[in-house]
This record gives C-alpha cells, sequence and structure tokens, in this order.
C-alpha cells in the first residue's frame, strides 16, 4: 500500500476498503492493538485530516461545520446546486471493526473520484459528509452531529462531558454555534448511505447487496441502582441492599421481555458501571444502560413500560433506590419509496438480484430524514459481525456496491432532468 492508502492497480472498491484498514491503526485509532476513534479525539481530528486529503484527490471543496463533520463538495452542472449528500460516520465504538461507517465514506468519495475523472457534472451537487458522532462512544449521547445537521438536536443536550470529565464545550466545539451545523430541506435532494449491514442476513442467502427499506426505532435509558455498601465478610445475606445483584436481576428481566415477545424486538445492557468496585465490598451503586429496538414502535413503547415496570419491581423487592432516565428516542425511519426503487434498478442494473431488508442498527439516515428523502444500500459483511475487530468487508462486495451507487446516482440525475 503506498503512502495515501491507494493501493497499486486496485479499484476504486478495494480502494475504499485499503482505506478502512489504514484508518483502522494509529494515529487514527486511540488505542494499541485495536480500533477507537471517539468523537474529537485526537485519532479523530488526524482521520479527519487524512481524510480531507481524499477528499481534494477525488476532485471536492472541503470545509469542516460548526459541529467538526468534515464535508467534500462536488458541485453540479450549474454551481450552488442543491445537492445529494453520501454520508456515514467517521467515529467508532471500544475495539470496534474498520468498516462500520468509514466505508460509506470512502465509497462515497470513490463516486466522485469516478465522475470526476470522467468528467461528468450532475444536475445536482454531490456532498460527502463524515459524521463525527454516531456511536456516542464517547459522550453520553449518539448522533450528536447529524442531528446538529438535520436540525432535530436541542441545544440543551450539548451540556455533556465524557467519562475522563471532558466538557463537550472543552472538546474542539463551540456550543454557541454548534447548531449552525444545520441544513435546510432547499438545500438537499436527498441522502444516500451506504453501509455495512451488521447482520447475517446477506450471507445466508448468498448475496453481497442489499436495499434498506427502513431503521427500527430505538429507546435508550440510563439506569440507576442505589443500595449500601458493606463489607464483604461481615454482612449477613438476609441484611444486604447490594445494587449489583439487583442490577443482575434486571437485565436479565430486560432480556425475558425481549425473548418472551418473539419477534424483532431486542433489548440490550451494553454498559455497567458498579461502585466502589472492590472485591472486598458489597456493591452501593450501579448504573447500566438499556437499548430497545423494534421496526414497530408500539411494539417498542410497550416492552419499554413492561421493562421498567420490572425494574420498579425488582427494586421494590430488595429495597433498592432505582431512577432511570430517557437518553434517546429514536422513531423508525423508513426510506423513501422511490429512492428505493432507484436503488433496486440500480441492483438490476449492476448485475445484483434486487433483496430488501430493514435495519435493525441505527444508521446517521434516520436523522437527515427529517429534511430529504433518505436512501440506504447494505453491504455483506462476514458472519454477520460488527462491533467487533473480526468485522471484515470482502473487496469484490465493495466494488459491487461501488457500481450499484454509481447507477443509482445516475438514476437519481436523470428523475431530476425529467
Amino acid at each position: 500500500m503506498v503512502a495515501n492508502g491507494n493501493p497499486a492497480d486496485a479499484s476504486g472498491g478495494a480502494r475504499a476498503v485499503a482505506r478502512c484498514d489504514l484508518l483502522g491503526v494509529p494515529p487514527f485509532s486511540d488505542m494499541e492493538g485495536g480500533l477507537y476513534r471517539g468523537y474529537l479525539s485526537p485519532a479523530y481530528w488526524a482521520a479527519q485530516d487524512q481524510l480531507a486529503q481524499w477528499f481534494e484527490q477525488a476532485g471536492m471543496a472541503v470545509r469542516r461545520d460548526e459541529a467538526a463533520n468534515l464535508v467534500g463538495r462536488y458541485e453540479g452542472a450549474k454551481p450552488g446546486a442543491k445537492a445529494l449528500i453520501i454520508g456515514s460516520h467517521l467515529d467508532s465504538v471500544r475495539d470496534g471493526g474498520f468498516y462500520d461507517g468509514p466505508l460509506g465514506i470512502m465509497l462515497g468519495v470513490e463516486c466522485v473520484a469516478a465522475l470526476d475523472k470522467a468528467g461528468t457534472r450532475l444536475p445536482f451537487a454531490i456532498e460527502i459528509y463524515a459524521f463525527g458522532d454516531e456511536e456516542g462512544s464517547r459522550f453520553p449521547a449518539a448522533m450528536l452531529t447529524s442531528r446538529a445537521v438535520a436540525g432535530t438536536l436541542q441545544s440543551d443536550e450539548l451540556a455533556i462531558a465524557d467519562a475522563d470529565g471532558i466538557m463537550l464545550a472543552d472538546a474542539g466545539v463551540d456550543p454557541a454555534h454548534y447548531m449552525d451545523a444545520g441544513r435546510s430541506a432547499d438545500e438537499i435532494i436527498a441522502y444516500l448511505e451506504a453501509h455495512i449491514e451488521q447482520g447475517p442476513v446477506l450471507e445466508a442467502e448468498g448475496l453481497a447487496l442489499g436495499t434498506v427499506t427502513g431503521i427500527a426505532a430505538q429507546l435508550r435509558y440510563r439506569v440507576s441502582v442505589s443500595g449500601m455498601a458493606g463489607h464483604a465478610g461481615t454482612t449477613a445475606m438476609r441484611l444486604r441492599r447490594d445494587a449489583l445483584a439487583g442490577a443482575a436481576a434486571m437485565v436479565l428481566a430486560a432480556e425475558q421481555v425481549a425473548r418472551d415477545d418473539n419477534s424483532d424486538l431486542v433489548a440490550t445492557v451494553g454498559m455497567l458501571d458498579v461502585r466502589p468496585g472492590a472485591p472486598n465490598v458489597i456493591p452501593g451503586a450501579v448504573t447500566f444502560t438499556i437499548d430497545i429496538r423494534s421496526g414497530d414502535k408500539t411494539r417498542r413503547d410497550r416492552a419499554a413500560d413492561a421493562i421498567l415496570a420490572r425494574l420498579a419491581e425488582i427494586a421494590a423487592v430488595r429495597e433498592l433506590g432505582l431512577e432511570s432516565t430517557l437518553v434517546h428516542d429514536l422513531p423508525p425511519s423508513p426510506c423513501d419509496p422511490a429512492l428505493m426503487e432507484l436503488m433496486d434498478a440500480a441492483l438490476e442494473g449492476a448485475g445484483q438480484p434486487v433483496r430488501r431488508l430493514v435495519s435493525g442498527a441505527g444508521h446517521d439516515a434516520m436523522n437527515m430524514a427529517a429534511i430529504c428523502p433518505t436512501a440506504m444500500l447494505f453491504i455483506r459483511c462476514r458472519n454477520g459481525i460488527s462491533h467487533n475487530p473480526a468485522e471484515h468487508v470482502e473487496p469484490a462486495d465493495a466494488e459491487a456496491a461501488l457500481s450499484v451507487m454509481l447507477g443509482f446516482i445516475q438514476r437519481l440525475g436523470e428523475s431530476v432532468a425529467d
């Protein structure tokens, strides 16, 4: 691989994969032996600087907006035209995979590079957005930057700090101007996001790609359980108010509610913090998260009510304090029917079978739907693994995705011209 991330004689799809690989190691990661790129971290700024070079090489003008998103613009046939936004996220979870997010950005860059090489200008501009905070792996809220662009973020949500106590305001952005990253609907024609599936459906069916029909509704809670810390050797079991034992029962209760529903409903406890955290001390306080998702908002909300009721029952029986805080409520986000038809036609045009599927994972597309029609293309990932170093994408699948994206862009241009 050469210094700028272009493997010798590589196709656009292979180059996109190779660039994701390049961004998976220091200085583009803040952990040794794995990938962690939190929003506004040193690795984040380094990755943006590298990405800006690739944007420019592809023929785009580059800027950084007030929410610290990196944005590249490839003008249309008429300067100042509305834009098709192609985007995904640059941040990662801790010890994550290389392709979740960045692959969609790199494929967008390859689309522009191909158009620029051919001298093609469209009835609309193309803007590539590298969103900064889709995962929420540093600050206790997710999708800050795409919500800012879509105008759905509230300014009071910016008064947050990371686990080290660093406020967002001290991390490299100005909350007073953060909302200036917002875009208006009359500037955008549509939003397109390519993303690894993060699930096993495409691989199980022997398919490389699929058209996304929509994104499931999500609820996320932060739950605090308070008991009484005490000596592990001298406090009788019947007298204990063990916050961790109570939290453990709550975790299992949330799992059971979701399992009993026997549907697409899922409930996940992904973070758990135990205090004081000593082997010889009964835990006096526990904080954990619950993430609840379903393609059906009513089903999701019914499950959330049932889970919160079970948590309250467990707390009462165990004489524990309980506080549940809603972190975010993301409604289901259907993709635009007309754009799905264009995506299906692009799949057929590229020699790919047409397959439609829903996304259980959240994406920046669900926020952009507030200001424009959206489309998503899923790309097969090996064993359906994501948020894991074992995440893998075949360059041939990325090449197929690039072909479909270019076909989608061409068909969108023709529909606008008509």
